[in-house]
C-alpha cells in the first residue's frame, strides 16, 4: 500500500453551467441519488432547476459533498448536469483506476474521513481543499484491477436482486389496488374492526438506539417504509420512565399520527416482541376486533391510494414540514372492509408476494455486507 493525498487519486472537476443556457437534457440532484447504491435509476430536466450548476461526463462520479453522512454518490451513465451541493469527481488513472474509485469512495476509510472533515452543524459540507489534502493508502494498479472486477461482479448482483424487488413492489401494489380494494367490495368505517387505539407517551431519550439491556421509545421513523424498524429508538434517560402497557408486541399494528404529508399514517407490522421498547405519543397501536378485522388485509388497505388520499386529505398542521392526524380522523376512514372470512381469502394473495419480497431483501442486504467486508480487507491500510 502506498499513502496518496486524495487531489493525486481523483480530479474535481468545476465546469459550471446555466440550467437555461445548455443542450444538456439530464439535471441530477441530490436527492436522485440514492444511498449505498452507484446507479443512477432517476433524475430531472435542467428546466427544472435554477443557479448555476455543475457539468458532468459520462463515467464521472457525482459524490454529495453535502450530508456525507448519506452516502450517496453514483457513477454517471451519461452526460448532463447536477447539484452544486455534490462534487463531480473522476480518477487519476496514473493513481487510481477509474473502476475502482465508487467503491473507495464508498468504503468505510473514505466515509470516515469525509464525516470529519464536514463543516457546518445544520448541513455539514465537505470543502474541496480540506479533502484534496487528505491522505489515503491505495494499493498498486494490477491488485486495484483485480479488486474491482471483484466488487463490480458482487455490486452488479446487488443491482440484480434490487431490480427484482423493485418489480416484486409493483406487483404487491398492483394486488392491493386490484383485488384488496376491488371497487365491488362493501366500504366502512375503520372502526367498525377497530376497538380503539393505543397512543404511547412522549419521554426523554439519548439518540442512540437502546441495547437489549436498556429501554427505548420508538421514533416515528420506526414505522418505515417497508416494515417496523426496531434500531429507530431512542435510549431512555431514566428506564423508570418505561411503561409496560405501551411495550411493544409481535404483531402490533402500528400507524403515525405525525409527521410530512406523504409519510402521515404510515402503518407496520411488528415481526416480533421488543419488551424494551414502548410506544412514543406519535406512533399509535390500533387495537383490532380480530373477529370482524384482519391484521394482514387491514395493514395493505391502510397502505392503498384510497386510504393515503383520505389520510393526506384530512391531516391538519399550518406547517409545511409536519401534519397531524387525529385518533377520530383514523377511526373514521372509509376503507374497503368485507367480512372476515373474504379479508382472509384476499390477505392470502398478498403473502407469496411478501415472502418473496422478504427473502430478496435478505439476498440484497448479505450480498452488502460481503461488499463491505470485501471493501475493508482490500482498502485497509
Amino acid at each position: 500500500m502506498t499513502k496518496y493525498r486524495f487531489d493525486q487519486i481523483a480530479s474535481n472537476i468545476t465546469v459550471r453551467v446555466e440550467p437555461g443556457d445548455t443542450d444538456l437534457e439530464r439535471y441530477v440532484g441530490l436527492e436522485h441519488l440514492d444511498p449505498e447504491s452507484l446507479k443512477l435509476r432517476r433524475w430531472g430536466l435542467p428546466s427544472d432547476v435554477i443557479g448555476q450548476k455543475l457539468r458532468f461526463w459520462k463515467g464521472d462520479i457525482i459524490y454529495g459533498k453535502r450530508r456525507a453522512y448519506q452516502r450517496k454518490l453514483a457513477v454517471a451513465g451519461f452526460d448532463g448536469i447536477c447539484s452544486a451541493h455534490a462534487m463531480v469527481l473522476r480518477a487519476k488513472t496514473d493513481v487510481c483506476l477509474p473502476e475502482l474509485l465508487p467503491f473507495f469512495l464508498q468504503s468505510e476509510l473514505f466515509h470516515q474521513r469525509a464525516l470529519e472533515i464536514s463543516v457546518g452543524s445544520l448541513s455539514p459540507t465537505i470543502n474541496w481543499t480540506t479533502l484534496a489534502k487528505q491522505e489515503f493508502p491505495l494499493p498498486p494498479t494490477d491488485e486495484q484491477r483485480r479488486i474491482a472486477d471483484l466488487l463490480w461482479a458482487v455490486d452488479d448482483s446487488i443491482t440484480e436482486w434490487q431490480e427484482t424487488i423493485v418489480r416484486l413492489e409493483k406487483l404487491l401494489a398492483a394486488v392491493r389496488e386490484d383485488v384488496l380494494c376491488n371497487k365491488e367490495l362493501p366500504r366502512q368505517k375503520l372502526k367498525s374492526c377497530v376497538k380503539s387505539i393505543t397512543a404511547g407517551k412522549s419521554v426523554l431519550g439519548f439518540g442512540k438506539p437502546a441495547a437489549e439491556n436498556e429501554f427505548g421509545v420508538l421514533k416515528v421513523s420506526a414505522v418505515g417504509a417497508i416494515g417496523f424498524v426496531a434500531d429507530e429508538n431512542k435510549t431512555l434517560e431514566d428506564k423508570e420512565a418505561f411503561i409496560q402497557s405501551f411495550s411493544v408486541h409481535a404483531d402490533d399494528l402500528l400507524i403515525t399520527r405525525a409527521n410530512t404529508r406523504e409519510l402521515v399514517g404510515r402503518v407496520c407490522k411488528v415481526p416480533k416482541d421488543y419488551p424494551n421498547l414502548m410506544l412514543s405519543d406519535k406512533s399509535l397501536r390500533l387495537e383490532v376486533d380480530e373477529e370482524s378485522g384482519h391484521k394482514n388485509f387491514l395493514l395493505q388497505v391502510l397502505r392503498s391510494r384510497e386510504a393515503r388520499s383520505q389520510i393526506e386529505a384530512t391531516a391538519s398542521g399550518t406547517g409545511g414540514a409536519m401534519k397531524n392526524i387525529s385518533q377520530a380522523q383514523i377511526m373514521n376512514l372509509v376503507l374497503p372492509l368485507p367480512d372476515l372470512k373474504t379479508q382472509k381469502e384476499l390477505a392470502s394473495k398478498t403473502i407469496k408476494v411478501e415472502k418473496s419480497l422478504e427473502q430478496t431483501r435478505l439476498h440484497v442486504q448479505k450480498s452488502s455486507e460481503l461488499k463491505k467486508q470485501l471493501l475493508s480487507k482490500s482498502l485497509s491500510a
